[in-house]
């Protein structure tokens, strides 16, 4: 085979190639041929062969195949095609020459045809006589009075108006204008023939052009005529025939044409539309500009959907239409001088008038939000003046306010003003959404409308601009999206509760994400998160994930720059540092990011927290830099939160600590700052630094600065003084220094255990033992306590009770920090702690607790409880799943957690201290019953066990609070129901309070699930019931119900009392069962534990894990069943024995079983959270689990007391299969697996039995009766459930009839091949029996095929052979549980349905002699 050219090929290789080519013979791709040149005259036959032989021998032509004759053209252009060409006529014999002669346009062939036009019937007129020597000359400024603005013909110019106006003036016509008449047309046909009736003058279609002779006009009225003569002779109803047959015929451009051919010539009628008047109320308004107006509202309601204003329900007033503009309406009149200006054009000076009244809609119809410049919504008939710059767009002009999308637009004008005021306005709405202001008025999110417009890119770009101003107001609004003042505040506020230095990362909630490329693929080719995560687009990023959208788009170094090389006004210092601040409290990643931006830490340290300063000249600086910032230092704080790395950082490698020496070695009065600033920055100082103690680090500024803290703590009573105007800030300081004082306490409780293990150690990781040890802290307590009793007194002065309320809760959890890091130290004395504590007790926390200020707190505790109301999401502030927020906003204005009234802070704190002394002290206990055995707590609880709150990010961080009072609260009922009788009688509603806060409990509070199921949860003492007479009770109860219901058990079936009793007894080896399978939160336990009992060395991070869930899941209780599924049952089908099963799985199945059972017989609010078909479904793994797990007598027992609790009466009417349950796609799946199950190791079961009849009731869908009757019908010869085993009412089965028609179809066939038997399946026998019978007897009208099949069944009933099927069909009556078969019946037919027996059978008779 040849091979092709090479470019390296030389000519020596080319003709050697050529050589070889020659040599084999082969055809080559190319031919030499000779085209005749047809511009030589050339011709291409027979007789010009030998010539081109001989031209061929001179002249080489190279043809290659498949090329076409001509060239292409380069830039090749579409075939043009003809308008007109599909509607010309041709015939077949027509000849082409002639055609082409016709469209010849050649000018010879044009003058060749020219004819003369027939001019004898037109008259003549001689021109105007006049007495000048040459015509007058129009000009412009004569034409205004003389010449008509517009004719009927259309637009003109003005010499041909001018002509127009003197051949009127003459009294002359112009020969194409014909007379104009009155059309008034009967019918709404557009053709001329219509109204040509009352028109004689001629024809419109017809002109007579090409007609020969000199008659042609007088040959055009006689046919006109004709024309006439025929309309005239025909009916309305035959002319609109002879229409519509014509429109169909023809081609519709050719109907277009004859009628714009008529509107031309008849212009008074040529648009009525455009003459129409729309007549509403007191006003005429042309349809025209109706329609426009409405297209306009419409186009904008539809590019603005969400934000749309609900207008009350109000009549639409309009009024009347705005007079034309006459030269006085003007604001500046016409000069003579000005070109073109002596001629009033009113439709060009509309915009010259002043603007309407804005428009009153009519009813709840939705309108588009229109925003003034501060943010405010503008009530669509609010009519502002127009100085206020509020008119200046183009739609909807007479309306007040600019839209989003006008703002959108002005956002990216080229105009610097409008730029900016653009973005300073979309920051004061966005301030206000994020406020919840809209809520009311607007429907829709508009915050999510603006994101997913694009807002987060618009704002990105608009921080690129080189303009200060336009940079400024973006860096606004994106303080505005991401930062809710109030959302800080209220996180400031809390600072000091318990556990308040932590928080949840705000990220947005998991969603998980089909990835349809990493289908079918192994794990180990399939792309890690962070690869998905780099592999996404900003949008896509910035759609799931706000902050982290704007992280990937390079804000942080844009931020940086304007920083340090902008340096721009206070304010958006102020803001770019509260969006640092909301980007460090996203995750711990993000903190990271900051930390790591290069320059950005640097230029933040050394402009707004520099070592030195001087005092400003002004109280409002025209620069902070500088100067020390307290937006600096919350931001220090916040991203030391994230962890203790990043803390090390801060303090070590950026210069923290000798700022926070330097800022708390003096007083802030002495600090050269405003004292407002003074304040804020060494509050924030003091939280700083007890983060950084919160981690075991800056003790050793503890032992630097500890006569600065003590003289601090010596005037606490001076400072908090009522007359102070500063004292809120002033309380707030004094709470930062009692948190700090507390986190070092507990840092320094720690000391002598990390000395030990230090020494014992030897060489393995731990901690180093901090510097500050308890002997640094013992010396606080004492002051400290004496400000305590000094507080608790001044709730006596009116004008000092709010301030030792906010005090008092911070020395109350310092006194708990000191007593409990007291008892873990060598030095503890317990006979002196034990007196100083009883002192303690009489002299503070039992004045305290009954002081009337507190008790009137205590009524609080319902109404300002998160957990017992529930605030309906969509009253609350606006909150978007991408940018997830706290919804604090008002929060303050209503009852709640943070609020003054709130009794939450004071009562966990004293129950923190309780819980504390109670474990040093226990004969303490008794003496604080009063508070559990209060009307207000027992109220409390009461609500707290039936409520069931909604988890998310703006509930979680108060949730997470609340869940502390109450697990207190059960802690100190552990402690008083064994010995004080008159908590026990409470026992079972703390018991209940208990297990429905065990699934609530949030990630971070894992050690409180652990202590509650160690201590509460299983305890016999909280399970009264138990050793009170409770399962005898049950007894009773159920040997009364078969009494009323005669109802005749299994013999294998064993009393529920017998079984509580049991399971009372088993008690401590099921809380081992559970702890046991909650061991995989071991290591969360153990971080839960080492945060909230203070172990500050061993804590990595404040910032608590992501908020995915709750720490447990709603079906705990089932947890062993559903994991010993999971395990053996999805693997291996359920197919493994009992034998074959994991170690232990038999005893844990059990002990799972008998907890379930009390939980349902005595705690059923427990689990109400979770749907009966959940229960159902979660259950139906004793059968999936293994073949014969469900075969072991105690299971059975245990499932059979179940299955009977599940179907009581009033369990059976919540018992929703339709609905899936909670964790599965379909019940109907489930049951699939569990008909599969049976049909292989039930052995006819009676338990497993009732367990697959259950969900075959009639109220459930046909489906799964489908299926045992189609795909598993073999299983009915072993579904041997009698009717007494059933607890479930068989009419429940039988009632209402069955509708399905293939279903009854299966019934029937199921029954007359003997595979469904009264002796195999009593239960679905008579099932069966019941819908067949109500179906073959149905009077009701039905489908002829639903009736065709009643005939065809009935008739084929009573040519049975079996006579007892034959009876129990025709004569079944009733379903009746205590008999023999299960069913009553009749002696003999009824005569109704004997009648319908006999008609059909007749019917069937008939029918086979005809046949015959």
């Amino acid at each position: 085979m040849l091979r092709r050219p090479k470019p390296t090929d030389s000519e020596a290789d080319l003709l050697r190639e050529q050589e070889r080519f020659l040599t084999s013979g082969a055809p080559s791709a190319a031919n030499v041929v000779r085209r005749p040149d047809k511009r030589r005259g050339e011709a291409g036959g027979e007789g010009a062969e030998h010539q081109g032989e001989d031209e061929e021998r001179q002249r080489d032509v190279v043809t290659i195949e498949d090329l076409p004759d001509q060239l292409p053209s380069l830039t090749p252009a579409p075939a043009k095609k003809s308008r007109l060409k599909a509607s010309r006529v041709t015939f077949e014999d027509e000849d082409a020459g002639v055609r082409l002669d016709t469209h010849d346009t050649h000018i010879s062939a044009v003058l060749s045809r020219i004819v003369e036009r027939d001019t004898s019937s037109t008259p003549i007129s001689l021109p105007a006589l006049t007495g000048l020597a040459f015509p007058k000359v129009l000009h412009r400024s004569e034409t205004s009075s003389q010449v008509p603005l517009s004719s009927p013909g259309g637009k003109k110019s003005i010499f041909a108006r001018q002509i127009a106006a003197q051949r009127v003036k003459e009294g002359k016509t112009p020969l194409h204008c014909a007379p104009e008449a009155v059309h008034t047309p009967e019918t709404s046909m557009d053709t001329d023939q219509c109204d040509a009736a009352g028109d004689s003058s001629g024809p419109r279609l017809v002109c007579g052009q090409g007609l020969a002779g000199p008659d042609s006009s007088g040959e055009t009225i006689r046919i006109h005529r004709e024309n006439q003569a025929k309309l005239q002779a025909m009916s309305r109803s035959e002319i609109l025939d002879e229409q519509k047959k014509l429109l169909s015929q023809l081609d519709p451009r050719l109907v277009e044409f004859v009628r714009s051919r008529k509107a031309q010539s008849d212009p008074s009628s040529a648009s009525p539309s455009k003459h129409l008047q729309v007549k509403s109320g007191n006003a005429n308004f042309p349809l025209e500009n109706a329609c426009r107006e409405s297209d306009s509202s419409s186009t904008a309601a539809l590019l603005q959907k969400p934000q749309e204003v609900e207008m009350e329900a109000e009549e639409e007033e309009e009024g009347p239409p705005p007079p034309a503009v006459t030269e006085e309406d003007l604001p500046v009149k016409p000069q003579k001088e000005w070109v073109h200006m002596n001629k009033l054009e009113p439709e060009k000076l509309e915009w010259m008038r002043d603007l309407p009244a804005p428009k009153r809609k009519g009813t709840k119809k939705a309108m588009q939000a229109r925003f003034d410049f501060a943010g405010t919504l503008i009530p669509p008939t609010e009519d502002l003046p127009t100085h206020l710059g509020l008119h200046h767009h183009g739609e909807e002009p007479e309306r007040a306010g600019y839209s989003l999308q006008e703002l959108f637009l002005l956002s990216r004008s080229q105009l610097i003003q409008q730029r900016t005021l653009a973005l300073s306005t979309l920051a004061n709405i966005l301030a206000k959404a994020r406020a919840g202001e809209y809520v009311s008025v607007l429907t829709g999110s508009i915050v999510s409308t603006l994101l997913d417009a694009g807002l987060l890119f618009l704002l990105r770009f608009a921080l690129d601009d080189s303009v200060e101003g336009a940079m400024s107001a973006a860096v606004h609004a994106l303080k505005a999206l991401l930062v809710c003042a109030e959302d800080e505040e209220c996180l400031d506020s809390t600072f000091s509760w318990f556990r308040g230095l932590a928080s949840f990362p705000l990220l947005p909630s998991a969603q998980e994400e089909e990835d349809e490329e990493d289908e079918g693929l192994p794990e180990y080719m399939r792309d890690t998160p962070k690869e998905k995560e780099e592999r996404k687009s900003d949008h896509d990023v910035a759609r799931q994930d706000v902050v982290k959208g704007l992280l990937k788009m390079k804000l942080l170094p844009r931020l940086r720059y304007i920083l340090e090389v902008v340096r721009p006004s206070p304010r958006v210092v102020q803001d770019i540092l509260e969006i640092l601040t909301r980007i460090a409290r996203h995750s711990s990643s993000s903190a990271t990011q900051v930390l790591d931006c290069p320059r950005l830490m640097e230029t933040v340290m050394s402009e707004f927290l520099p070592p030195s300063w001087t005092m400003p000249s002004l109280p409002l600086p025209q620069s902070v830099y500088g100067l020390p910032l307290a937006s600096n230092m919350k931001l220090l704080r916040v991203l030391a939160t994230s962890g203790r790395h990043a803390c090390a950082r801060l303090l070590n490698s950026l210069g923290v600590r000798e700022r926070l020496s330097s800022l708390l070695s003096a007083e802030p009065s002495e600090l050269l700052l405003e004292s407002t600033e003074a304040l804020r920055i060494t509050t924030e100082s003091y939280r700083l630094w007890a983060v950084a103690a919160g981690y075991g680090q800056a003790c050793k500024l503890y032992i630097d600065l500890y006569p600065s803290l003590v003289k601090g703590l010596q005037s606490v009573h001076r400072l908090l003084a009522p007359s102070d105007p500063l004292l809120p800030l002033q309380i707030q300081r004094t709470l930062a220094l009692l948190c700090l004082l507390t986190q070092v306490t507990h840092t320094a409780g720690c000391h002598q255990e990390l000395q030990a293990g230090m020494v014992s150690s030897q060489g393995e990781e731990c901690p180093p033992p901090p510097p500050v040890s308890w002997g640094h802290v013992t010396g606080l307590q004492a002051p400290l306590l004496g400000h305590l009793k000094g507080f608790v007194k001044n709730l006596d002065d009116p004008e000092q009770k709010e301030s030792s309320l906010a005090v008092i809760p911070a020395y109350l959890t310092y006194l708990e920090a000191y007593y409990h890091q007291l008892s873990r130290q060598n030095c503890f004395k317990p006979l002196e702690t034990l007196q100083e504590l009883e002192l303690l007790t009489s002299e503070v926390l039992l004045p305290l607790m009954s002081h009337h200020v507190v008790q009137g707190l205590m009524k609080n505790l319902k109404s300002s409880s998160v957990v017992c109301n529930v605030q309906p999401s969509h009253l609350g502030p606006e909150t978007i799943p991408s940018l997830p927020g706290l919804a604090c906003p008002g929060l303050k204005d209503r009852l709640g957690l943070v609020v003054p009234s709130s009794p939450f802070p004071l009562l966990t704190s004293l129950g923190l201290l309780l819980e504390t002394i109670t474990s040093i002290h226990k004969g303490l206990s008794c003496k604080f019953t009063g508070l559990l055995l209060s009307e207000p707590v027992i109220g409390y609880l009461q609500s707290c066990s039936q409520a069931t709150p909604t988890l998310s990010h703006t509930r979680a961080w108060l949730l997470r609070h609340e869940h502390h009072l109450l697990y207190l609260l059960l802690r100190l009922a552990h402690r008083l129901v064994p010995t004080e009788p008159q908590v026990a009688k409470h026992a079972s509603l703390y018991h209940q309070v208990a297990l429905v806060l065990l699934p609530w409990l949030l990630p971070g509070s894992e050690y409180l699930a652990h202590e509650l199921l160690s201590t509460i949860i299983f305890s016999k003492d909280f399970l009264s019931e138990g050793h009170s007479g409770g399962p005898e009770a049950v007894e009773l109860g159920e040997l009364k119900l078969q009494e009323e219901t005669q109802e005749h058990t299994s013999p294998s079936l064993q009393t529920v009392g017998a079984l509580l009793r049991e399971a009372c007894v088993q008690l401590p080896s099921i809380r081992g069962c559970f702890l046991t399978h909650l061991a995989h939160l071991e290591p969360s336990v153990l971080m839960s534990r080492d945060a909230l009992l203070g172990r500050n060395p061993w804590i990595n991070s404040h910032l608590l894990p992501e908020l995915t869930g709750p720490t447990l899941p709603s079906d705990w209780p089932f947890l062993p069943l559903v994991s010993l599924y999971e395990r053996s049952g999805v693997s291996d089908g359920g197919g493994l024995a009992m034998e074959e099963l994991p170690g232990g799985a038999l005893q844990m199945v059990i002990h799972c079983l008998q907890w379930l059972l009390l939980l349902e017989v005595w705690r059923e609010e427990a689990l109400k959270v979770m749907p009966p078909v959940a229960k159902l479904a979660r259950l139906s793994c004793v059968f999936l689990c293994s073949s014969d797990l469900f075969l072991e007598r105690r299971v059975q027992k245990l499932t059979w007391g179940l299955f009977r609790l599940l179907t009581r009466q009033s369990r059976l009417d919540s018992l929703d299969l339709n609905f899936p349950p909670p964790g599965l796609a379909s019940f109907q799946d489930l049951y699939s697996a569990l008909l599969t199950q049976y049909e292989a190791v039930s052995f006819g079961d009676p338990l497993f039995g009732c367990w697959v009849l259950l969900p075959l009731q009639r109220r459930y869908s046909a489906t799964m009766k489908l299926a045992v009757f189609g795909e598993h019908v073999g299983m009915l010869r072993s579904l041997g459930v009698t009717m007494g085993q059933l607890s479930i009412p068989i009419e429940r089965f039988t009632s209402p009839p069955e509708d399905s028609l293939p279903l009854l179809r299966l019934y029937f066939r199921s029954l007359v091949t003997r595979i469904l038997k009264p002796c195999w399946c009593p239960v679905l026998y008579v099932v069966a029996l019941s819908h067949v019978n109500s179906f073959i007897f149905s009077q009701d009208a039905a489908a002829q095929e639903v009736e065709a099949a009643r005939r065809s069944m009935l008739s084929k009933i009573y040519y049975l052979t079996d006579e007892v099927l034959r009876n129990h069909l025709l004569l079944f009556r009733l379903p009746q549980q205590h008999l023999e078969f299960g069913f009553d019946m009749y002696d003999q037919l009824p005569p109704i349905r004997a009648k319908r027996l006999e008609s059909v059978i007749r019917l069937r008779g008939s029918g086979d002699d005809k046949g015959d």
